[in-house]
């Protein structure tokens, strides 16, 4: 089946960055990411994919309607992030193939493009949609072939608003100032994303890197020498690295301080697990789930909760942030001392959950979605989104009350959030859509195959 996808040095060039951001705060750090403006990483805030203050989003919208729109060249899944008035994405430019097919089809062989390639971290202006600026990160052949709906190009920025992580797998970690200046870059060799169960179908780099208290955290499940490590976002210096045993995934680790701890959390098939964030100890370990772990872990009142799909296995787990050990379910359970609540068969396969008041919602690739209470895990509701014919990839995002579901095919629902379905608006947007919004200031910014739009006041 598919992935991909399948929506990232001293002292005085900090200062420098810092002023360029705005708001500089004693000692040199810049501000913490302001809700409603700031959109830093994946998903957001804690990869939450809610814009919890600001101006409400439009839920009506066209291509017709937008503020603005920008192309965006070459090819590239990753997320727009931003920081105050600063929009930016990556991307891959091939000087041979373009092709990209998405949709719901089980075809499991890479692209074969073995032509040069650039690699390119492009930064808009917010509120115009100009260019400010555009870095080539990288120049060569690729070292690993990518799936047809996946690019060169699937890992989302981070920023802490001085400093700005690209992660293009075996192209490197390459780390800017918001300036577009390069501070430092890191390769780790060749990272070979793919199905495990056939190597040789290739399909490109996916997990995002994330930046937490001067820490940056990446995680590379990959076909051999997987790892999960922490450096210092200013210097590059690695702080601490764990082996991980675990097959090919494509999540994005996860921050979570909650239970008097701070940890790394992220998605596995043979190791879910957290981490503590200041050594890379191991807390907890969870086998079982979906082979092809997609979704990032994300947490909310004590919980963590992390879901897969794909194989014999497509659960709903609700973790406690306090376990510990081995907290693998066994037999026919379905909650434990450290699982709070589970829902076997309901998983998703690509797109992350939505923690969004008391409920959380599952949308599976196929756009069924389920909304459970949180807490309980009790089913609030569960309907299919569209007729079944398109992939639901992006994640879930949410502002004002209502929840965005994008489509490969372009389509956006909106839902009003609670324990009841109500479709607001079904949008088009006529392009194939992979990359997960971004809300900022009242505006969402929806990324296509070919361009950047803004809507909203």
């Amino acid at each position: 089946m598919i992935k991909a996808f399948m929506c990232s040095t001293v002292i005085g060039i900090a200062a420098f960055v810092g002023l360029a951001a705005g708001m500089q705060q004693p000692g040199g750090r810049v501000h913490a990411p302001r809700p409603g403006i700031d959109w830093p990483a994946f998903r957001g805030i804690d990869a939450s994919g809610v814009a919890a203050q600001g101006r409400p989003t439009p839920a009506t919208f066209a291509p017709s309607s937008a503020v603005w729109r920008t192309k965006i060249p070459g090819l590239g899944n990753s997320s727009p992030i931003v920081w105050d008035d600063l929009l930016c994405v990556t991307t891959a430019i091939s000087t041979m193939d373009n092709s990209f097919k998405p949709g719901l089809y089980g075809n499991i062989e890479p692209v074969n493009d073995s032509s040069p390639h650039e690699w390119k971290v492009i930064c808009l202006d917010k509120r115009s949609g100009a260019v400010r600026w555009e870095q080539t990160v990288h120049q060569g052949v690729p070292a690993i072939k990518r799936h047809p709906k996946s690019t060169q190009a699937n890992a989302t920025l981070a920023t802490d608003g001085a400093h700005l992580a690209a992660f293009f797998g075996s192209e490197g970690l390459h780390v800017y100032d918001l300036a577009g200046k390069r501070l430092w870059s890191k390769s780790f060799g060749v990272l070979d994303s793919g199905f495990f169960q056939v190597p040789e179908a290739q399909w490109g780099f996916a997990s995002s890197p994330i930046i937490h208290d001067g820490m940056l955290i990446v995680q590379a499940d990959v076909q051999k020498n997987s790892f999960l490590a922490a450096f210092d976002v200013v210097t590059g210096k690695e702080m601490w690295r764990v082996v991980r045993t675990d097959v090919p995934t494509f999540g994005t680790p996860a921050v979570v301080d909650a239970a008097g701890r701070r940890q790394v959390v992220v998605n596995g098939w043979k190791h879910t697990g957290g981490y503590d964030l200041e050594t890379g100890r191991e807390l907890w370990k969870l086998t079982g789930g979906g082979d092809i772990p997609t979704p990032t872990p994300i947490a909310g009142d004590g919980l963590i909760y992390i879901t897969s799909a794909h194989g014999d296995e497509s659960p709903v787990h609700a973790i406690r942030a306090t376990a510990t050990g081995d907290i693998s379910l066994k037999g026919s359970e379905t909650s434990s001392a450290n699982v709070a609540w589970s829902v076997p068969r309901a998983g998703s396969y690509m797109a992350t959950p939505l923690l969004y008041g008391d409920y959380l919602y599952v949308v599976r690739w196929n756009g069924i979605l389920g909304v459970y209470e949180a807490r309980t895990g009790k089913l609030a509701y569960q309907q299919r989104l569209g007729a079944g014919a398109t992939a639901f990839t992006a994640s879930p995002v949410a502002s004002g009350g209502r929840v965005y579901f994008a489509t490969e095919d372009g389509e956006v629902y909106v839902i009003k959030a609670g324990p009841a379905y109500d479709l607001i608006a079904t949008n088009g947007l006529d392009a194939p859509m992979l990359a997960t919004p971004a809300i900022s200031d009242g505006r969402l910014f929806i990324r296509t195959k070919d361009e950047i739009f803004a809507f909203g006041q």
